[in-house]
């Protein structure tokens, strides 16, 4: 199965838009895990179990994995994830961004290490920074676009001199995303919670991309506001929430608690989601 695929399969299964991000931080852990990086796939994989059903994606951030030398963990994550859920796919939260040779390496692992079906990559090398990802059919790649960072304002929300009337950078990555640069209908785009006007108008320029959309939960974002602007019939949103899930509570129920937050999410998505 495509990326797409199994993301039009568990959102159907799971009746959800909701994404669980997992970013362990072992000093945040509850109880006799606290403090142990040792334990973060302990950890992960029991946020996995208990929401596997309620989600249309995981999505494990590298460098919280990566900071704790727990990549071997990481791979024993996913492919937990695959006999746990194996209809949801895995979104690499990587933010990769460069050419060449080096993309090609970074493609490798993403998606022969890990056995991702997507990664977060940074487009602003250009498209020669995109196109060894692309090789792997089947395979998605979201672009970096409208993030939900206060910062993201630095770059983001300049205007081009361009023929079609001086764009916001976000909005010419979306038409690019949309148009040319999306070769086999691999790309998506990344749009922060935190601007619902803006994830309307990246929606408005690619009307069919995925878009996978952090900022729920502990940044502030807000479901309903960010549904009612970016979900279409045939458009998915993706939907993310990482602490407000993984930390909801500090005792030995967090995995239950975890699984509570996320019935309140998702509900809360498909609530918002027009009839």
């Amino acid at each position: 199965m495509t990326f797409l695929d199994m993301l039009g399969a568990a959102e159907r299964q799971n009746n959800s838009m909701l994404c669980v991000g997992l970013d362990p931080e072992p000093a945040k852990f509850p109880g006799q895990l606290n403090g142990d990086a040792s334990k973060i796939y302990d950890f992960c994989a029991a946020i996995v179990d208990a929401t596997a059903d309620l989600v249309s994606a995981f999505k494990p951030q590298i460098a919280y994995f990566a900071a704790h030398r727990a990549e071997e963990q990481l791979e024993r994550l996913i492919a937990h994830m695959r006999r746990a859920a194996p209809l949801v796919p895995v979104i690499l939260d990587a933010k990769r961004g460069d050419i060449g040779s080096t993309a090609a390496q970074y493609a490798i692992e993403a998606f022969e290490r890990y056995g991702a079906d997507a990664v977060t990559l940074s487009p602003f090398m250009g498209f020669d920074s995109v196109t060894p990802y692309l090789k792997y059919h089947g395979k998605g790649a979201f672009l970096l676009c409208r993030t939900s960072n206060p910062g993201g304002d630095d770059f983001q929300n300049q205007r081009l001199a361009s023929v079609d009337g001086e764009p916001l950078l976000y909005e010419h990555i979306a038409r690019l995303a949309q148009g040319p640069w999306n070769l086999n209908g691999q790309l998506g785009l990344v749009v922060g919670a935190t601007y619902p006007a803006e994830i309307e108008r990246v929606r408005a320029v690619a009307p069919t991309v995925p878009l996978l959309i952090p900022g729920v939960g502990a940044q502030g974002g807000d479901a309903v506001a960010t549904v009612k602007a970016g979900w279409r019939p045939g458009a998915p949103i993706i939907v993310n929430s990482s602490r407000a899930i993984l930390y909801a509570s500090q005792g030995a129920d967090f995995a239950g608690a975890a699984r509570r937050e996320a019935v309140k999410t998702r509900d809360a998505l498909q609530a918002a989601r027009p009839s």
